[in-house]
C-alpha cells in the first residue's frame, strides 16, 4: 500500500506479509549458485507462513522445466490450493502461458511484484540470503562438483525445514510450526 508522508516528503510502500495461515500465501523465485566447476539455478516454492520450503528444483540450466518440476512436486503434496495467493518477481517464467494455465486449473490467484522491486518478494529473498549466508558463502570452493553442491543445498533445505528455529515463528522450525498449526484446526 502506497504511503505518503507529508511532512517529510517521502512516500513509501507499506507491505503486508501476514497470511491467514498454511498454504494461503505462497511465493518463489530463482537463484544462482557459482562455483569453479558451472553454476546451479534453485528455485523453490515458500510458504509465507511458516517459511516452509514446500517444493524445489536445483537445476543446471533455468528453463521452463525447472519451475515445472516445482509445481509438480507442490502439488503432489497439496491438492487442496483454491484462493492460494502465489507471488513471484515479473520473470520470464512467472509470465508463461503454461505457468499461468497451471496455476489457474488449481484455482491459484497469481501475483507479481512491481517491476524492479524485489521488496515485494522479500520472504524468498531472505530465505535466499539465509541458505546463502549459512552454506554457501565462504565456502564456494570447497565444492569441487555441481553435484556436491546439490547434495548440500539439499541436505540445508532439509535442515531448514526440519531443525532450524526461528524466533518469528516461536521458536519453532517451519515443519514444526506447521505441525503445530494442523494440530490447531
Amino acid at each position: 500500500m502506497k504511503k505518503i508522508d507529508t511532512e517529510k516528503h517521502t512516500t513509501y510502500y507499506e507491505r503486508d506479509f501476514t497470511t491467514q495461515g498454511l498454504n494461503h500465501v505462497w511465493g518463489t523465485d530463482v537463484s544462482e549458485f557459482h562455483i569453479a566447476s558451472g553454476k546451479l539455478y534453485l528455485s523453490p516454492i515458500i510458504d509465507f507462513n511458516n517459511r516452509e520450503v514446500i517444493s524445489y528444483n536445483i537445476s543446471k540450466v533455468p528453463n521452463y522445466t525447472q519451475i515445472e518440476d516445482m509445481l509438480d512436486k507442490a502439488f503432489e503434496k497439496h491438492s487442496n490450493l483454491n484462493g492460494l495467493i502465489f507471488h513471484s518477481d515479473q520473470g520470464w517464467q512467472y509470465q508463461m502461458i503454461q505457468y499461468r494455465k497451471s496455476l489457474s486449473e488449481k484455482g491459484i490467484i497469481q501475483s507479481m511484484s512491481r517491476k524492479g522491486n524485489c521488496l515485494d518478494n522479500s520472504i524468498v529473498e531472505n530465505f535466499f540470503g539465509i541458505l546463502k549466508n549459512e552454506m554457501f558463502y565462504g565456502h564456494e570452493y570447497e565444492f569441487k562438483t555441481l553435484d556436491e553442491l546439490t547434495v548440500a543445498i539439499e541436505e540445508y533445505i532439509r535442515y531448514y525445514n526440519l531443525e532450524r528455529i526461528t524466533t518469528k515463528l516461536k521458536g519453532l522450525s517451519p515443519y514444526q510450526y506447521r505441525q503445530q498449526s494442523l494440530s490447531l484446526v
